[in-house]
């Protein structure tokens, strides 16, 4: 499944989903990959599945990412 991920960084940690769009706020820096680790952990916990069935296609250094979910 497709998704596209809004990220805001913000320490509150949530995770909002409506339709295939998702608003994720992250407490790291966007340093050397650490939001996008994050970004990845945070989804893996939130459709309960390893986080090496996430994968990131587009914006990487963007708030605005598409993100593949392999359930």
């Amino acid at each position: 499944m497709r998704y596209t991920v809004f990220v805001k960084f913000n320490p509150a940690g949530k995770i909002i989903v409506y339709g295939d769009q998702i608003t994720v706020s992250l407490k790291s820096k966007p340093e050397r990959g650490k939001a996008n680790r994050e970004l990845i952990q945070k989804l893996a916990d939130y459709f309960e599945i390893d986080k090496d069935r996430i994968r990131i296609t587009s914006g990487r250094t963007s708030n605005k990412k598409l993100v593949e979910v392999y359930t």
